[in-house]
């Protein structure tokens, strides 16, 4: 009998194993996505006190595009450049949730990235 993978379990093997390595400080929080079906979220997160400093997602009503799509992710990816910003947040560590660097992960750290953050 042929298995079937788990491709959420596998997803959270990834996401252990790279929050094994990075951690966010105060001095550079963590940039952390979830991806659904439909939605996409990020947070800005100081692992350290356990708080997240920002969040957006394209439920918010800044986003033009609804949807989990490479267009949202872009807008997202600004969005959320610019609320650290606001914040005084210039530089973080990327942590892409245990998904790989392509399509829409890569989309919104590239935005984030021309939006003035640092990593």
């Amino acid at each position: 009998m042929v298995k079937k993978t788990d491709r959420k379990m596998e997803r959270t093997r990834r996401h252990v194993r790279v929050r094994r390595k990075i951690s966010g400080t105060s001095d550079r929080p963590r940039l952390c996505i979830y991806r659904s079906n439909t939605n996409l979220y990020v947070q800005v997160i100081d692992d350290v006190a356990g708080n997240t400093l920002v969040s957006a997602s394209t439920l918010d009503k800044e986003v033009k595009s609804k949807h989990a799509n490479k267009q949202a992710a872009k807008e997202l990816g600004a969005l959320i450049a610019k609320k650290a910003l606001d914040k005084k947040i210039e530089t973080v560590v990327f942590d892409r949730g245990g998904y790989i660097y392509h399509g829409v992960v890569k989309e919104l750290a590239e935005a984030a990235r021309e939006g003035g953050l640092k990593f």
